[in-house]
């Protein structure tokens, strides 16, 4: 055999080795994140039951908010905030290193905070757990600082494919949400095998998922296009509203003097209380029954998706722990609903779309949310979801609700 020959011989025989190297740690990756994170969703779904036995829980929010303040500022302050922010933020700073405490810690703030009614969903808890599991087996086998972000990534995938049972949709985020405008094709393999793996661990341990198949009639409808194209834009303009909002929430809570942690978790609870009394409690938690509720043609209040960015704000700057795509899901929802109501689509087209459009315009992942939409419901409304989610995208510019996202994309157009 020829120089050249060995040569092939040596690519081929190295790059083997690779897949099976990442299959490897991608496999273990997919198990423990999908072993952790059904664990802490039986553990929030038991905190939730056990609250929802009394009917005024919610007054005790400002104690859960001050809980989870303390906690998390003693123990673990990374774990502070919805999450997903945290684990994007230490793959660009620190080479994914994120301190182990994260993970016990972010579960029990995340399940007091929404148990006790804090709006704040149960995704970004899951990706930092699932981050946190990642850096803990890259410390423990020695990994390089490369290898462990990569890792990190695909615990992103992992999470975010177990929490919602869109295994497709979860690979594709992970890689998507690091870098806006550029996908991390080096790490589909891992992301994939880590996102398939941990649903299907997760499903095979008796978590169970809600799909919603719309009964879209195969073709092309012209009218719906159109009224798809204006409400990718009213999505986008939604988006806007709710970065917005976070942002000067947040800018608020830093330049009031009297605000000192964990005091704001007092301040926050008792202010979310009072939303409470105002709108209502349907506001309050994960927020899946508004979320069922519009998928289903149920009637939804007019005010619901600003409602919703109330709440979220008033949980996530004041102290409340959880992640931002629930209630992100439960806005664009509630809105879709809206559109269907005023549009008679007589389906829950909008309810669908919107709740996948919001996904892609707040948090810059518009291949993630395209695919989420068929693996949610169903190939019929594919072309339309992602035709909307595209628009919504574009629509928000580089607002996204992840300050710590790096934009590899110089425009939009």
């Amino acid at each position: 055999m020829n120089l050249a020959g060995y040569q092939t011989l040596n690519r081929g025989t190295t790059l083997f080795l690779t897949i099976i190297k990442w299959v490897v740690y991608a496999s273990c990756v997919g198990v423990l994140v999908g072993i952790s994170t059904t664990v802490f969703l039986k553990a929030l779904g038991w905190g939730i039951n056990a609250t929802a036995g009394f009917p005024y829980f919610f007054l005790l929010m400002p104690f859960a908010f001050f809980a989870s303040e303390l906690m998390v500022k003693y123990l673990a302050p990374e774990a502070r905030g919805h999450g997903t922010e945290q684990v994007i933020e230490a793959v660009h700073q620190r080479s994914g290193k994120i301190d182990h405490m994260v993970i016990p810690v972010k579960m029990a703030a995340t399940i007091i905070t929404i148990a006790f009614g804090g709006s704040a969903g149960k995704e970004g808890p899951c990706a930092q757990i699932g981050a946190g599991i990642s850096s803990a087996i890259a410390d423990i086998f020695r990994l390089s600082d490369d290898v462990r972000k990569k890792l990190v990534i695909c615990g992103i995938s992992a999470g975010f494919s177990a929490v919602f049972g869109t295994p497709i949709a979860g690979a594709i985020f992970g890689i998507e949400v690091i870098y806006v405008g550029g996908l991390m094709y080096e790490l589909l393999l891992a992301s994939f095998i880590a996102g398939i793996v941990s649903f299907h661990v997760s499903t095979s341990l008796g978590i169970s998922y809600s799909y919603h198949y719309m009964g879209i009639t195969p073709g092309f409808d012209a009218l719906l296009f159109a009224k798809v194209i204006m409400a990718g834009i009213i999505f986008g303009a939604l988006s806007i509203a709710l970065v917005k909002s976070l942002s000067y929430t947040e800018k608020i809570v830093k330049v009031l003097p009297v605000i000192r942690i964990p005091i704001k978790g007092l301040i926050g609870g008792s202010i979310l209380v009072l939303l409470a009394l105002i709108f209502s409690t349907r506001y309050l938690g994960l927020g899946t029954g508004l979320i069922e509720s519009s998928l289903q043609g149920g009637a939804i209040d007019w005010y619901a998706a600003h409602a919703k960015i109330l709440f979220t704000c008033a949980t996530l700057c004041f102290g409340g722990s959880g992640g931002i795509i629930t209630p992100i899901f439960v806005i664009g929802s509630t809105a879709g609903a809206l559109m269907d109501a005023v549009l008679g689509t007589g389906l829950p087209i909008f309810a669908g779309i919107g709740l996948v459009s919001m996904l892609s315009g707040s948090a810059k992942t518009p291949i993630a949310a395209s695919i989420m939409a068929i693996e949610l419901f169903g190939s019929g409304i594919g072309p339309y979801a992602a035709v909307a989610c595209i628009i919504s995208f574009i629509v928000s510019g580089y607002r996204s609700v992840y300050p710590s996202q790096v934009f590899s994309l110089k425009r939009f157009l």
